[in-house]
Protein backbone atom coordinates (compact mmCIF):
# COMPACT_ATOMS: atom_id res chain seq x y z
CA UNK A 1 0.00 0.00 0.00
CA UNK A 2 1.53 3.29 -1.03
CA UNK A 3 0.80 6.41 0.69
CA UNK A 4 1.42 9.81 -0.83
CA UNK A 5 2.58 12.63 1.29
CA UNK A 6 1.50 16.08 0.59
CA UNK A 7 3.30 19.06 2.00
CA UNK A 8 1.01 21.85 2.68
CA UNK A 9 2.55 25.30 2.85
CA UNK A 10 0.80 28.16 4.42
CA UNK A 11 0.14 31.28 2.44
CA UNK A 12 2.40 33.23 4.80
CA UNK A 13 5.35 30.89 4.12
CA UNK A 14 4.92 31.16 0.35
CA UNK A 15 4.75 34.96 0.50
CA UNK A 16 7.83 35.12 2.73
CA UNK A 17 9.84 32.92 0.36
CA UNK A 18 8.69 34.94 -2.67
CA UNK A 19 9.59 38.22 -0.96
CA UNK A 20 13.06 36.88 -0.10
CA UNK A 21 13.62 35.81 -3.73
CA UNK A 22 12.53 39.23 -5.06
CA UNK A 23 14.80 41.08 -2.61
CA UNK A 24 17.77 38.81 -3.42
CA UNK A 25 17.20 39.27 -7.16
CA UNK A 26 16.97 43.05 -6.74
CA UNK A 27 20.20 43.17 -4.76
CA UNK A 28 21.93 40.95 -7.30
CA UNK A 29 20.81 43.15 -10.19
CA UNK A 30 21.90 46.33 -8.39
CA UNK A 31 25.30 44.89 -7.49
CA UNK A 32 26.25 43.17 -10.75
CA UNK A 33 24.29 45.30 -13.27
CA UNK A 34 24.34 42.47 -15.84
CA UNK A 35 22.73 44.61 -18.57
CA UNK A 36 26.03 46.50 -18.84
CA UNK A 37 27.51 43.44 -20.56
CA UNK A 38 25.23 44.28 -23.50
CA UNK A 39 25.48 48.09 -23.58
CA UNK A 40 28.04 50.55 -24.89
CA UNK A 41 28.47 54.24 -24.18
CA UNK A 42 30.55 56.14 -26.72
CA UNK A 43 32.08 59.51 -25.81
CA UNK A 44 34.06 61.61 -28.29
CA UNK A 45 35.52 64.76 -26.75
CA UNK A 46 38.03 67.07 -28.41
CA UNK A 47 41.24 67.85 -26.57
CA UNK A 48 40.52 71.01 -24.57
CA UNK A 49 42.49 74.16 -25.29
CA UNK A 50 42.69 74.91 -21.57
CA UNK A 51 41.76 73.40 -18.23
CA UNK A 52 38.43 74.46 -16.78
CA UNK A 53 39.86 74.36 -13.23
CA UNK A 54 42.70 76.80 -13.89
CA UNK A 55 42.01 80.55 -13.74
CA UNK A 56 42.56 82.37 -17.00
CA UNK A 57 45.24 85.08 -16.90
CA UNK A 58 44.01 88.64 -17.06
CA UNK A 59 44.69 90.73 -20.18
CA UNK A 60 47.43 92.58 -18.30
CA UNK A 61 49.10 89.30 -17.20
CA UNK A 62 48.86 87.89 -20.74
CA UNK A 63 50.52 90.93 -22.23
CA UNK A 64 53.29 90.92 -19.64
CA UNK A 65 54.13 87.22 -19.75
CA UNK A 66 53.29 85.55 -23.05
CA UNK A 67 53.43 81.76 -22.97
CA UNK A 68 56.06 80.17 -25.18
CA UNK A 69 53.88 77.04 -25.57
CA UNK A 70 50.79 78.16 -27.44
CA UNK A 71 49.09 74.77 -27.48
CA UNK A 72 48.81 71.45 -25.64
CA UNK A 73 52.00 69.43 -25.12
CA UNK A 74 52.11 65.65 -24.74
CA UNK A 75 54.03 64.54 -21.65
CA UNK A 76 53.51 60.77 -21.47
CA UNK A 77 51.77 58.11 -23.51
CA UNK A 78 51.02 54.39 -23.37
CA UNK A 79 48.83 51.64 -24.80
CA UNK A 80 46.22 49.89 -22.71
CA UNK A 81 46.65 46.21 -21.91
CA UNK A 82 43.85 43.89 -20.90
CA UNK A 83 43.33 42.79 -17.29
CA UNK A 84 39.84 41.61 -16.25
CA UNK A 85 38.08 42.84 -19.41
CA UNK A 86 39.30 43.22 -22.99
CA UNK A 87 40.70 46.77 -23.13
CA UNK A 88 42.56 48.69 -25.83
CA UNK A 89 43.40 52.28 -26.71
CA UNK A 90 45.91 54.94 -25.77
CA UNK A 91 46.34 56.99 -22.58
CA UNK A 92 48.15 60.34 -22.75
CA UNK A 93 48.97 62.98 -20.18
CA UNK A 94 48.83 66.43 -21.74
CA UNK A 95 49.89 69.84 -20.42
CA UNK A 96 47.47 72.48 -21.67
CA UNK A 97 48.47 75.99 -22.70
CA UNK A 98 47.19 77.43 -19.40
CA UNK A 99 49.35 75.02 -17.36
CA UNK A 100 46.54 72.60 -16.47
CA UNK A 101 46.86 68.87 -17.16
CA UNK A 102 44.49 66.26 -18.56
CA UNK A 103 44.61 62.52 -18.88
CA UNK A 104 43.29 61.78 -22.36
CA UNK A 105 41.99 58.36 -23.40
CA UNK A 106 41.94 57.82 -27.17
CA UNK A 107 40.34 55.05 -29.23
CA UNK A 108 39.28 53.45 -25.96
CA UNK A 109 37.51 50.10 -26.18
CA UNK A 110 36.59 48.26 -23.00
CA UNK A 111 33.56 46.72 -21.33
CA UNK A 112 30.93 48.79 -19.63
CA UNK A 113 30.74 47.98 -15.96
CA UNK A 114 29.40 49.10 -12.63
CA UNK A 115 31.30 51.98 -11.01
CA UNK A 116 34.39 52.06 -13.27
CA UNK A 117 36.81 54.87 -12.38
CA UNK A 118 39.88 56.33 -14.08
CA UNK A 119 43.07 56.52 -12.00
CA UNK A 120 46.69 57.50 -12.25
CA UNK A 121 48.79 54.93 -10.36
CA UNK A 122 52.35 54.85 -9.09
CA UNK A 123 52.48 51.17 -10.08
CA UNK A 124 53.17 49.92 -13.60
CA UNK A 125 50.34 48.43 -15.67
CA UNK A 126 51.15 44.83 -14.78
CA UNK A 127 51.37 45.50 -11.03
CA UNK A 128 47.95 47.19 -10.78
CA UNK A 129 46.32 43.80 -11.31
CA UNK A 130 47.01 43.38 -7.57
CA UNK A 131 45.78 46.86 -6.62
CA UNK A 132 46.21 50.55 -7.34
CA UNK A 133 48.99 51.07 -4.79
CA UNK A 134 49.69 53.97 -2.47
CA UNK A 135 49.33 57.44 -3.90
CA UNK A 136 46.90 56.59 -6.72
CA UNK A 137 44.81 59.58 -7.82
CA UNK A 138 41.27 59.27 -9.15
CA UNK A 139 40.63 61.62 -12.06
CA UNK A 140 36.99 60.72 -12.61
CA UNK A 141 34.29 58.20 -13.27
CA UNK A 142 34.64 56.53 -16.68
CA UNK A 143 32.48 58.60 -19.04
CA UNK A 144 32.04 55.87 -21.63
CA UNK A 145 33.55 52.53 -22.54
CA UNK A 146 34.25 53.62 -26.14
CA UNK A 147 35.81 56.69 -27.74
CA UNK A 148 37.97 59.66 -26.84
CA UNK A 149 37.69 61.38 -23.47
CA UNK A 150 39.46 63.86 -21.21
CA UNK A 151 39.89 63.79 -17.44
CA UNK A 152 41.17 66.86 -15.62
CA UNK A 153 44.12 66.07 -13.37
CA UNK A 154 43.65 67.80 -9.99
CA UNK A 155 45.62 71.04 -9.74
CA UNK A 156 48.93 70.64 -7.93
CA UNK A 157 49.31 66.95 -8.84
CA UNK A 158 52.93 66.07 -9.63
CA UNK A 159 52.66 63.77 -12.64
CA UNK A 160 56.29 62.61 -12.45
CA UNK A 161 55.52 59.85 -9.92
CA UNK A 162 52.74 58.16 -11.90
CA UNK A 163 53.58 55.13 -13.99
CA UNK A 164 50.19 54.07 -15.38
CA UNK A 165 46.63 55.04 -16.22
CA UNK A 166 44.09 52.52 -14.92
CA UNK A 167 40.43 51.69 -15.53
CA UNK A 168 39.42 50.42 -12.09
CA UNK A 169 36.10 48.88 -11.04
CA UNK A 170 35.45 50.22 -7.54
CA UNK A 171 32.64 47.78 -6.87
CA UNK A 172 34.76 44.66 -7.34
CA UNK A 173 38.28 46.11 -6.82
CA UNK A 174 39.62 44.93 -10.18
CA UNK A 175 41.45 46.57 -13.05
CA UNK A 176 39.69 46.36 -16.41
CA UNK A 177 42.95 47.44 -18.07
CA UNK A 178 45.93 49.75 -17.66
CA UNK A 179 48.48 51.64 -19.76
CA UNK A 180 52.13 52.22 -18.83
CA UNK A 181 52.89 55.92 -19.24
CA UNK A 182 56.25 56.66 -20.87
CA UNK A 183 57.75 60.04 -21.66
CA UNK A 184 56.99 61.15 -25.21
CA UNK A 185 59.73 62.16 -27.58
CA UNK A 186 59.40 65.47 -29.27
Amino acid sequence: MSQSYRVRLSRRTVLTVLLAVVVAAGLGLALFQPWKAFTDTEVNEALPASSSTQPMPSMKESAMSPRPDAGPKDLTEGRFVTHEHATSGIARTVRLADGGHVLRLEDLKTSDGPDVRVYLSTRDADAVKKGLGDGAVEVGKLKGNLGNQNYTVPAGTDLSGFRSAVLWCQRFSVSFGAADLSMTTG
